[in-house]
């Protein structure tokens, strides 16, 4: 016979976190030391080992028999244990946790890129008839899943811009409605991104939810159901400025997703991705993982641990840094215009930003005067800043969308979204911020 303390190291679970002191509240950064691990389940390891194995021991058979019943759907509420690295691991798990904490979500899943795991939430929510509803522009890929790959499965969508008044997206969603109503199906998602890729747009989350709960929920009280209650989520794509300067289930949304490889992971070494949300949510989506696989692997969790305990600090400096850039850029004469959120002139997306937003981030979209030449000119020039797509890194990189990460837009489409040969995408990293712009001012007279 075995005592419990024998059980394999990886079976046991951690202490639960601790997340007040008194009255206080402990805040992420705090948490982001020590959450979902306990250094004694790990011989005293300070940080977490990783855990680098394909399966792991069950401490009894009848144990084996209860993951499974979790894993496979046959029990409510997971594994409870660790399984096999298709389904969870150690560094996954606490990772998962750490996320949360970030978006004040139930739970968190982790995936092998953003964009697995929009596709795996996609998937994991429509069925053949449904309409998924999602703001423009978003980033490509994920653009371009919903159009071309999405409706091969019998999905189709319908989308609206990014600074949608509450009467547009009460019309966009009458529309969706009678589109699915014809095709059998339901509005089966709410899709945004805000700000969005590349032009910085912001969507009213709170709006969004109003008009979701009314068209919506209106329809569905209607067969019985509860508006309270909806079958039909808002997921928003926080990429630019979570987790540290907008938490979208605060303003009405129900699933956020993350590319990490940008801001979270900060420093251009990896690729992942996440959602966040309610658990009733994320429940549907994990078993689509676990069968589909696509649950990032324990390095990349354990790479992305480091970089959390510095994600508030990195994000900070960038911040300021792109505040100083900008100031400097807004003045300069061959700069035609500045999408940076700190510099809002439009009256419903200041009103936007008030409400949603705590930072105005450190990525922004740059309009060059000239066109695409002029775009190549300048960023042919550069120096200090790296010629390279991605954002959220430690260095600061500069790209042109048109020509590169939404090349693949139809022109007529480029065009009414704004995403022009003109626009050159900046992301500023925690340079010094006068190197910074000192490098700019040299590329632009090169312009």
């Amino acid at each position: 016979m075995t005592d419990s303390t024998d059980k394999p190291s990886a079976l046991r679970k951690p202490k639960a976190t601790i997340t007040h002191i008194g009255e206080r509240k402990l805040s992420p950064a705090t948490l982001m030391m020590g959450a979902g691990y306990d250094p004694q389940l790990s011989e005293g390891s300070l940080k977490p080992p990783m855990f680098l194995t394909s399966t792991f021991a069950f401490e009894s058979a009848a144990a084996g028999k209860h993951h499974f019943e979790g894993i496979t759907g046959k029990r409510p509420g997971g594994a409870e244990g660790l399984v096999y690295s298709r389904f969870n691991g150690p560094n996954q798990q606490i990772l998962e946790e750490r996320l949360a904490i970030w978006d004040g979500a139930e739970e968190a899943l982790c995936f092998s890129s953003g964009m697995t795991a929009i596709t795996v939430l996609m998937l994991a929510l429509c069925n053949a008839g449904d309409v998924i509803v999602h703001s423009g522009p978003l980033y490509a890929a994920s653009e371009g899943f919903v159009a071309k790959h999405m409706s091969r499965f019998g999905v189709t969508y319908v989308d609206f811009p990014a600074g949608a008044t509450r009467a547009e997206m009460d019309a966009v969603l009458e529309q969706a409605k009678a589109q699915a109503a014809a095709n059998g199906g339901k509005v089966a998602m709410i899709y945004l991104e805000s700000p969005a890729n590349p032009t910085n747009a912001l969507v009213d989350i709170e709006a969004m939810r109003d008009a979701r709960d009314e068209v919506l929920g209106r329809a569905q009280a209607a067969e019985g159901g509860s508006a309270s209650q909806n079958s039909c989520p808002i997921a928003i794509d926080n990429t630019f400025l979570g987790p540290l300067w907008q938490r979208p289930l605060d303003h009405g949304a129900d699933i956020v997703v993350y590319s990490l490889t940008k801001y979270v992971g900060g420093h251009s070494d990896l690729v992942a991705g996440s959602i966040a949300g309610a658990r009733r949510w994320m429940t549907p989506v994990r078993m689509l993982r676990n069968t589909m696989g696509g649950i990032c692997d324990p390095n990349t969790a354990w790479m992305l641990l480091r970089s959390l305990e510095t994600v508030e600090l990195r994000m900070t400096r960038a911040g300021e840094n792109a505040a100083k850039v900008c100031a400097f850029l807004r003045q300069h004469p061959k700069v035609e215009g500045l999408g940076y959120l700190g510099f809002i002139e439009d009256a419903r997306q200041q009103d936007i930003y008030r409400r949603h937003c705590t930072g105005a981030g450190s990525t922004f979209s740059l309009f060059i005067k000239g066109g695409e030449a002029e775009a190549f000119r300048f960023l042919d020039s550069l120096t200090i800043a790296k010629l390279a797509v991605s954002l959220g890194g430690t260095e600061t990189l500069a790209s042109l969308p048109a020509a590169m990460t939404h090349l693949s837009v139809p022109d007529e489409r480029k065009a009414q979204l704004g995403i022009t040969d003109n626009l050159v995408r900046i992301s500023i990293g925690i340079e010094d911020a006068d190197d910074l712009i000192a490098d700019f001012d040299q590329a632009l007279g090169k312009v």
